[in-house]
């Protein structure tokens, strides 16, 4: 095992193992206090304690990433199933005995470092590989297509995204106008914009979403072959979103959100997996698409070429230092192993210079190489020297090849060493894109087709919001004229929202085609594992009730929190102490997957009183959330929806268990059924066959 955590060990340091000293070794008996002249008297420069604990202080930030600034890292393990070998020499797609190190990085894209988790944005999913033959780098997102097609346009995309010059707003946000203006005038970018107005954009979890290498990669095998590949990541919690008003909503309750689930989920134990997966093409079959395999605006269909599961990443440990890893770990899409390499894709050309680029000034000089959570767990010997932060002692006179004062050291490598693919390259030196790359569309229109209707309700409703926070009237012409492209009937759903006349029907029609496996909706799940469940109470509750069903969906892997009026402990209806984990007025239904009411005449009755209770069950149900009540605890739940007004049926007497649009009642005290129902209503995550816009939350 290439084990990159021990790797560290002697990087990390605890405070108790030496006592205070300057970063000369002196050691300090007093940091509080300046050296002055007299008690009252001016502070001496001659305090070196204090000069360099400020300059230290002074110098302590470093510039932020200009993109995906916003992120949280997890260290973990990858494996492969199967060896590859008969598609590639890369040693850790080879050995399925071989367990490699990686290091993980979640990021939003806009946002600067002090931004929200739950904005609507793409998600970095960059994964660095500690392979025995050097460092992988795999930088991908959670949407398999991007923006543009050529980098050259890489600083035009984030200029018009970030906040507008004049005053530095929106943060974190793509719902204004200069953005919208750049969408209108390139075409290229319509099939993400519309990835970007799905839920994809607005995930639970990093725990649940897919990550995807965007671009075609090669693998070459030891015989030279190249075969194109795609790489997938798929969450093994499945993939599963929040609803656009929940993410407005955690920004303010918890902007760090999505960060501390995977802490939390990793820190108890929940450790998060992922299975990668392969699309492989053989070279032979590069012309046998309708679109071009190098355009990064374009997905290879699962159902034309499948994904195929190769392996597992588990992310076992949390930082110990933010800054000192998550900060400072540095990707670069050129950090490659043999048996992998890039194509001509000019996106993907544009990254191998840019992440290098953009290393160099973020982290002071070539030498970020030689930061801990960055160095290979290989040995590392060239003739670089110098430059700033050199933390290695090279040792010998030459530093240059060849040479034969350090004995032709060091030695070029016989082994396996990385080969650049031969591809043969002609043409003439030209400033155009290929007629390949020219449809920008077919493939928005299929993404359109392949969503279910509540997933193309959401994107309608993303695209009104963004459009009507546009002010130039002609810019959100031309994005109806750019959708009228797509699908008629979606281009006039989002101009009747914003107040721009709906366009005349294309002559071209939507092609018809979809891809099943492009919709959330088809990514059914079974699981309530790491699910928050709150379950309301106060004094009076039915104890008994509360355990029977908060026992069950423990051991199931929820998370099951009480929720009370106050902190401490609450008085249940036969005495006993029920401990409450938080004060409703600390939390919100948001930061939870579903919400259930016990019984308990009197507990049930403080709730209803209580505005917090009533509009945290309303609120849950608004978003689609499963919602359950016992005994008395059905009034409740049957006040707060109006139940008889939104159309959902509730538990009569003596019928047990009710389950209508994820609502699951029952008037008994406690039943298996109920434990159940709820169970299953929990793990569908949410439940779209209700009417939730009628409901007052």
């Amino acid at each position: 095992m290439t084990d990159k955590y021990r790797q560290l060990d002697p990087q990390r340091l605890d405070p108790a193992d030496a006592p205070y000293a300057t970063d000369q070794g002196i050691r300090i008996g007093e940091t509080d206090n300046s050296l002055r002249a007299g008690e009252r008297g001016p502070t001496l420069m001659e305090d070196f304690h204090f000069r360099e604990k400020l300059t230290h202080f002074d110098h302590e930030r470093i510039p932020e990433r200009v993109v995906h600034a916003r992120g949280s890292g997890a260290y973990g393990h990858f494996k492969v199933y199967e060896s590859l070998a008969r598609y590639t020499t890369a040693e850790f797609l080879c050995d399925p005995t071989l367990e490699t190190s990686v290091f993980v990085r979640f990021s939003t894209v806009a946002g600067s470092r002090g931004s929200a988790d739950t904005v609507r944005d793409v998600r970095g999913f960059a994964t660095k590989f500690y392979t025995g033959q050097g460092n992988f780098d795999l930088v991908g997102n959670n949407i398999p297509v991007f923006f543009i097609q050529d980098g050259i346009k890489f600083p035009d995309f984030v200029h018009a995204v970030k906040p507008e010059p004049p005053s530095e707003m929106p943060q974190a946000s793509s719902a204004h106008d200069t953005l919208w203006d750049f969408v209108g005038l390139q075409p290229e970018i319509t099939h993400m914009i519309m990835w970007l107005m799905s839920d994809r954009a607005l995930p639970r979890s990093y725990r649940m979403m897919q990550g995807f290498g965007v671009h075609t990669f090669r693998l070459v095998n030891a015989e030279g072959r190249s075969t194109f590949v795609k790489f997938h990541w798929k969450p093994m919690l499945g993939v599963h979103s929040l609803v656009w008003d929940e993410t407005q909503k955690i920004a303010g309750k918890d902007p760090d959100f999505n960060r501390r689930d995977l802490w939390e989920a990793i820190e108890a134990g929940d450790f998060p997996e992922y299975e990668l997966g392969l699309q492989l093409i053989a070279e032979e079959d590069e012309a046998a698409f309708d679109f071009d395999l190098l355009d990064p605006t374009k997905i290879v269909p699962e159902e034309r070429v499948p994904v195929r599961p190769v392996g597992r990443m588990v992310l076992d440990r949390n930082p110990d230092n933010f800054f000192a890893e998550t900060e400072q770990v540095a990707f670069c899409v050129g950090n490659l192993v043999p048996g992998i390499d890039v194509t001509n894709d000019p996106l993907l050309q544009a990254r191998m210079f840019s992440y290098l680029d953009t290393q160099l000034i973020r982290l002071g000089g070539p030498n970020f190489t030689q930061l801990p959570v960055n160095r290979p767990v290989t040995e590392v010997r060239n003739d670089h020297r110098d430059g700033y932060h050199q933390s290695v002692i090279p040792r010998g006179t030459a530093s240059y090849h060849p040479n034969t004062l350090s004995g032709g050291c060091p030695a070029l490598s016989d082994g396996l060493t990385y080969t650049h693919y031969p591809e043969r390259v002609e043409g003439v030196k030209t400033r155009r894109r290929s007629d390949s790359f020219s449809d920008h569309y077919s493939q928005a229109t299929l993404f359109w087709n392949s969503m279910s209707a509540w997933e193309k309700k959401h994107i309608v409703a993303a695209f009104r919001f963004e459009l009507g926070k546009v002010t130039y009237r002609h810019i959100r012409e031309r994005v109806i004229e750019n959708l009228n492209h797509v699908d008629h009937a979606l281009a006039v759903e989002v101009a009747e929202g914003i107040g721009v006349e709906p366009p005349a029907k294309e002559e071209t029609e939507n092609h018809g085609r979809s891809s099943p496996a492009l919709s959330q909706a088809n990514q059914p799940f079974t699981s309530v594992a790491t699910r928050r469940i709150a379950v309301l109470a106060a004094d009076g509750v039915a104890a008994g009730q509360l355990e029977a069903v908060r026992g069950p969906l423990r051991a199931a892997g929820a998370v099951c929190e009480v929720l009370g009026p106050r902190e401490g402990e609450l008085a249940g209806q036969d005495g006993e102490a029920v401990p409450v984990d938080h004060a409703l007025t600390t939390v919100a239904s948001v930061l939870y997957d579903a919400v259930v009411v016990p019984g308990g005449p009197a507990g049930v009755h403080a709730l209803a009183r209580d505005g917090y209770a009533v509009h945290f069950v309303a609120e849950a149900f608004k978003h689609g959330k499963a919602v359950g009540a016992l005994a008395e605890g059905v009034t409740l739940l049957e006040s707060a929806l109006d139940t008889g007004r939104v159309g959902v049926r509730t538990a009569g007497s003596g019928e047990g268990t009710v389950t209508d649009q994820g609502v699951v009642t029952d008037l008994r005290p406690v039943s298996e059924e109920f434990v159940a129902a709820l169970t299953a209503a929990v793990a569908a995550h949410r439940h779209w066959d209700r009417d939730a816009d009628t409901v007052p939350a």
